[in-house]
């Protein structure tokens, strides 16, 4: 796996970003996935936010810049998820473009029926998607 930015941990934050190719996607997970049992979070709330951030790694991967970012930060009960592309626009054939429409569009309403908010801001450089999921964590 390439890294544009080795990932950075304190007690209760972690930033890992990537090059936004394909691998990003798993990659994204699995850094998910590793923290958060890190943190102690429940394993069905981990399965939740290894979930949302799959799919905003997909989105931002498909559709987005360059680099792709992922931070997770965990304060009491709340986990904050927040996926960023940046840099220059990327061109990405769209494998789904010729998929019936039920096929393909779901991630978002994933993302929202888990989410306890969400927030995306878009600019000339990129997109950010933040989403806050309640948690139990251990530590």
């Amino acid at each position: 796996m390439l890294l544009t930015d080795p990932h950075t941990t304190t007690a209760h934050q972690a930033v890992l970003t990537f090059p936004s190719q394909e691998v990003s996607v798993p990659g994204s997970r699995h850094f998910t996935e590793d923290q958060l049992r890190r943190w102690g979070v429940a394993e069905d709330e981990r399965d939740s936010a290894v979930l949302v951030v799959d799919e905003l790694a997909a989105n931002a991967v498909q559709h987005g810049h360059a680099d792709l970012t992922v931070s997770l930060a965990l304060e009491e009960n709340l986990l904050v998820i927040t996926v960023t592309d940046s840099g220059p626009e990327v061109t990405h054939e769209d494998p789904r473009s010729e998929m019936p429409a039920d096929e393909h569009g779901r991630g978002t309403w994933i993302v929202e029926f888990l989410a306890l908010w969400t927030e995306i801001h878009d600019s000339d450089e990129g997109r950010q998607a933040r989403v806050g999921i309640h948690v139990t964590a251990a530590a």
